[in-house]
């Protein structure tokens, strides 16, 4: 059977079932899930294609990787030069630190070009305690078409 994101939220009883889930239900098409818990440590990326979870990239906060990055592009993959958004995302959050890093800093991160372009519809921000928050995006010209 085929599983939402949504039914996995609402009937997963914590976070490792549903990172379990998310990387064995099957789907009707590829993702990129982004996954985190109530405790610190808890957050990961899930790569899939429809057949396989392809990679895990898993916060591992004593070891330096405190957040995680996911852009329009697989992480193994070098972005192309024209659409690199990884690179200034991961400076920006990097600049921060992690002890300044929350809502509105994210949301000027995927507000910003090059995050924001010509193709952005929407960004939405979500929170295990606050919920989701979207917000329709206009990128004003001069702005980059991708």
């Amino acid at each position: 059977a085929v599983v939402s994101t949504q039914s996995t939220g609402e009937e997963s009883a914590d976070y490792a079932d549903a990172k379990q889930t998310l990387m064995t239900h099957k789907l009707l098409a590829p993702a990129y899930y982004i996954l985190s818990g109530n405790s610190s440590g808890e957050g990961v990326i899930i790569t899939r294609s429809l057949t396989e979870t392809l990679d895990v990239q898993e916060l591992n906060i004593t070891g330096g990787r405190w957040f995680l990055l996911q852009t329009n592009y697989d992480p193994w993959v070098s972005p192309p030069f024209f659409d690199d958004r990884r690179t200034p995302g991961n400076i920006c959050v990097n600049q921060w630190g992690q002890d300044n890093v929350g809502y509105k800093s994210l949301f000027n991160v995927l507000s910003t070009q090059p995050n924001l372009n010509k193709l952005t519809v929407y960004t939405s921000l979500l929170t295990v305690r606050e919920g989701v928050t979207s917000w329709v995006q206009l990128c004003k010209t001069p702005c980059t078409p991708w």
